[in-house]
Formats: C-alpha cells, sequence, structure tokens
C-alpha cells in the first residue's frame, strides 16, 4: 500500500501487502498498552542477507532519529530507523501465516547490501577470506556498521560464544581489514558471547 513520510527530509518508499497491513492492524488492536506506531529497523546483515525487525512502538517511546511513515490502510504509523533509511528504501513487507510461532512477515529489500566503498571493501573481504576460514567452525562473520574509521562487526554461529573470540578478532580480523581498507583504524566485536549456545571453543572451568 500507498505511503508517505515526514519528520528529516529523507524520502523513504515502503510498501505492504494488504494482507500484511490487515495482520499488523489485528496485532496493534490486541497490544494491552496505548501504541504510538510500529518501528522498522535493520539489525544485520548475517551470511550476506538484510535482516529485519519490526516492532511495537509503546506511546512515548519513539525515537526522534526516526522518519514518521504512513502507510494507507495501516491504523498506526511506521517508524523507520534513521541511520538507515538508505538501507530500507522500497522495502516491500508481506505476510503469510506459517503457524502459530512464526511471524509470517516476510521482506523484500532491493537495496545494496552496502552504498560505501568502506563498507563493501570489509564485505569483499569477510566473504572471500574471513568467512570461508571459519566457516569450518561452523561460525561466520557480519559487518554491522562503519561509523568513522571504526568497523562494527558481530560473530554467529559458531563463533557466539567462543572463548577464542578475542583471538579470532586480533589475529584474523583485524589483520584482513586494518591497514588494507584506507580509513579503518579499530574493528569492534559488537557479539554478545554471554549467550553463545554454540561455542566452538569452551574456555575451561576452574
Amino acid at each position: 500500500m500507498a505511503d508517505k513520510h515526514t519528520g528529516p527530509d529523507k524520502p523513504v518508499a515502503l510498501h505492504f501487502t494488504v494482507q500484511a497491513v490487515e495482520k499488523l492492524n489485528e496485532v496493534v488492536a490486541g497490544q494491552p498498552k496505548p501504541v504510538a506506531g510500529l518501528r522498522l529497523q535493520l539489525t544485520g546483515r548475517p551470511q550476506g542477507d538484510f535482516e529485519h525487525l519490526l516492532s511495537i512502538v509503546e506511546e512515548g517511546q519513539e525515537d526522534a532519529g526516526d522518519v514518521r511513515v504512513e502507510v494507507g490502510g495501516l491504523s498506526v504509523p511506521v517508524f523507520v530507523e534513521g541511520r538507515n533509511i538508505a538501507y530500507l528504501n522500497g522495502l516491500k513487507i508481506q505476510y503469510e501465516y506459517k503457524g502459530p510461532d512464526r511471524s509470517g512477515l516476510e521482506y523484500a529489500n532491493p537495496n545494496p547490501l552496502w552504498l560505501g566503498e568502506a563498507e563493501m571493501a570489509i564485505q569483499e573481504i569477510i566473504e572471500t577470506e574471513l568467512n570461508p576460514q571459519i566457516a569450518a567452525h561452523g561460525g561466520f562473520i557480519s559487518l554491522l556498521a562503519v561509523e568513522g574509521n571504526t568497523a562494527y562487526i558481530q560473530m554467529g554461529g559458531g563463533c557466539q560464544g567462543c572463548g577464542m573470540a578475542d583471538v579470532t578478532l586480533k589475529q584474523g580480523v583485524e589483520a584482513s581489514i586494518i591497514g588494507v581498507v584506507p580509513g579503518i583504524e579499530h574493528v569492534v566485536d559488537n557479539t554478545d558471547h554471554a549467550s553463545g549456545t554454540n561455542p566452538y571453543y569452551e574456555p575451561s572451568k576452574k
């Protein structure tokens, strides 16, 4: 369905199918607290694909940096994550029932994974050098963002919770990116290793 945005001057177009609008209106109507809208975010790019999140925003919890989008048929506006406008523009959201424990929302994103030269260079290194090296351990690395001279990454699969993650970061990831990609001086691992469930190296317990 058609949309129009308000707020910061960052044009964004979203497309919701009729089925998606109907389901989301149903979800909003069933909330126990007043709903300000739905928040659309880009939460990562695991294994070379976009990962999206559409969540409920209660009244008073709006983010000032988001762009408000009115979608025809939706009972509430959609707040699009401001920092990822370029990667969410043109997104199509559809709904298909897949069972009681699954959301059923599907996202078709027409945008390239990255638009900046540094991001594209790091993504290529991850795909061609780093991920093939750790694939045998069931792990993978994803680039989250580049801000200034810092690249933020996330480790998944066998890497999450791995006791050797710091070693992997220092000896592998940093060495492959810093000094190779112009302007990048730091690599930060944003993985929550404490909640890892499938580490390929278990630290010794004392």
